[in-house]
């Protein structure tokens, strides 16, 4: 009872924030978020030490190398999240812009207009830079948000979400705009997910587990990605030179995160020269592979890849490899694995890249670029407040634009129905 008590209370104070927030002129909240990535650079001291206690804790929690990763601050990360967070300061107000405008018969002039989503409550884990970069994006578009990070980023966020908090008390503007929920009692995401009087949106960011928890106990409209099964296609008539580039950098650049490649899909014509190269550049990078039976005549000792195999998003130095006879094998393999996330072809052939993009029914589809490009600062968004594989008014890269919606303002001059 007392829980729900609270977390009711924090949803209310966020709610008034909010109202708030509608009202900012685009001058105070570009102002707001500069000042926010001066302080973030400042405190990048006090950040670093939260998160040291965060990874002195991630040793008790086994975690993956890879999340290690994920998890991890330095100079140089929160140097990129002050950035982020400028980048988003310059980005164009996205409220009170009329999409439409139309005058009717009678005399009535409608006009379509972007509004505020309200509060949005965000699930997430690990990656303490999702803190700043979901907080900016909401402050941005007028949203109070609710952040509701993983046990192993608690100190952390704490930091990030302090430096918000102290910049807002100085404008004026309630520090309930930017909120982390003050307990890891995993009840308390339950207990959010009943206020749909007072939370107009979840987002859930993390596995598969968590994302399908969520959708199934939020009251309120849940914008999902379930996991990141991305997949390259090397095409017959592919550049070999520029496929090695691209596919060793879409599984190796950083193997934890959601757009990194967890299939690779090699034309038969083409498997002979590429991968035994290719091979040896992921043994080299200490990347386990996993292959079909043609994939291991040209890759001898690799494991045999198995049915699960090619559903699964590894987040780590392990890829899955299969020899298909064609373009047509390769796509209905995307369609009955791939989770709807990236997915990239490799080739020199317009008519078969556009044959790619057609059938491949993804949020991003990439001809001749790496899969690591999906992400909403390489799209231009400043930052993301997450991926979106579903097919709502927000796919892919989510930014600015999918965090409002809109309302009809009607002007009239005495009009009646009859």
């Amino acid at each position: 009872m007392k829980l729900t008590k609270q977390l009711t209370q924090l949803a209310e104070d966020s709610q008034k924030a909010s109202r708030v927030l509608a009202e900012l002129l685009s001058k105070k909240k570009r102002k707001l978020l500069n000042e926010v990535a001066h302080h973030l650079k400042r405190s990048a001291s006090q950040v670093i030490k939260a998160n040291q206690k965060d990874l002195e804790s991630a040793k008790q929690m086994k975690l993956t190398d890879a999340m290690i990763d994920r998890l991890k601050l330095d100079s140089k990360r929160i140097e990129q999240m002050a950035k982020a967070v400028s980048e988003v300061a310059k980005l164009d107000d996205p409220i009170g812009k009329v999409l439409k405008s139309w005058r009717r018969p009678n005399g009535l002039r409608i006009q379509k207009v972007t509004v505020p989503l309200g509060v949005i409550l965000i699930i997430y884990e690990s990656r303490p830079n999702v803190t700043s970069e979901c907080a900016s994006l909401c402050l941005k578009s007028g949203n109070a948000v609710l952040l509701r990070g993983g046990k192993e980023a608690f100190h952390s966020n704490q930091a990030i979400v302090r430096v918000y908090q102290n910049v807002l008390r100085r404008y004026g503007i309630p520090k309930a705009s930017v909120s982390l929920i003050p307990t890891l009692d995993r009840r308390a995401i339950d207990e959010l997910l009943k206020l749909e009087h007072l939370i107009n949106l979840v987002i859930p960011r993390g596995g598969e587990a968590l994302i399908r928890r969520v959708a199934r106990h939020a009251r309120m409209p849940v914008i999902k990605h379930y996991h990141g099964i991305c997949h390259v296609y090397i095409d017959r008539d592919a550049d070999l030179k520029m496929a090695l580039k691209i596919a060793f950098n879409a599984k190796c650049q950083r193997v934890g995160v959601c757009n990194a490649m967890e299939t690779l899909l090699v034309h038969k014509d083409v498997a002979s020269k590429f991968l035994p190269p290719y091979g040896q550049m992921l043994r080299d990078a200490g990347c386990e592979i996993r292959g079909d039976q043609t994939t291991q005549k040209w890759l001898p000792g690799i494991k045999k890849a198995t049915e699960e195999d090619w559903r699964t998003e590894y987040l780590d130095k392990i890829l899955s490899i299969r020899v298909v006879r064609d373009i047509d094998e390769a796509i209905r393999h995307i369609q009955t694995y791939g989770s709807a996330h990236t997915d990239s072809i490799v080739t020199r052939n317009p008519k078969t890249a556009r044959k790619f993009v057609s059938k491949v029914d993804s949020s991003s589809v990439m001809v001749n670029a790496s899969t690591r490009f999906s992400d909403g600062n390489e799209y231009g968004f400043g930052a993301e407040i997450g991926i979106s594989t579903d097919k709502v008014h927000a796919r892919g890269p989510m930014g600015l634009e999918g965090l409002v919606s809109y309302k009809y303002v009607v002007h009239g001059t005495g009009q009646i129905r009859t």
